[in-house]
């Protein structure tokens, strides 16, 4: 099971993410949990994911991100705009694995 954690602004606008990256698991035939969080509680919500994603519009949380995420050896990126903007769930995901695998 692969746990893979979406942090924005509010958590909505990565809902729709979400579920295009849930559907590119099943396309996959690899379990995964994927869920999106405003960005105040992805460090709670890190304590249970394989990797966190942070949108595009929310970049200037990676550093603070990074400290929590080193201490939990978690990986952590920010989502590439390009396929944000498009909701591409299925390169979003392979990234999430990708980073998943590199530890």
């Amino acid at each position: 099971m692969k746990r893979i954690l979406l942090a924005c602004s509010s958590g909505m606008s990565t809902s729709l993410l979400v579920s295009k990256m849930e559907q590119a698991a099943k396309e996959q035939g690899i379990e995964a949990k994927i869920w999106a969080v405003a960005q105040d509680k992805a460090p709670e919500d890190m304590k249970q994911a394989d990797v966190l994603l942070i949108g595009p519009q929310m970049r200037f949380m990676k550093k603070k991100f990074s400290v929590v995420a080193e201490e939990l050896g978690i990986p952590l990126d920010v989502i590439d705009p390009v396929s944000y903007g498009r909701i591409d769930g299925k390169a979003v995901f392979n990234h999430a694995l990708a980073l998943i695998e590199k530890g």
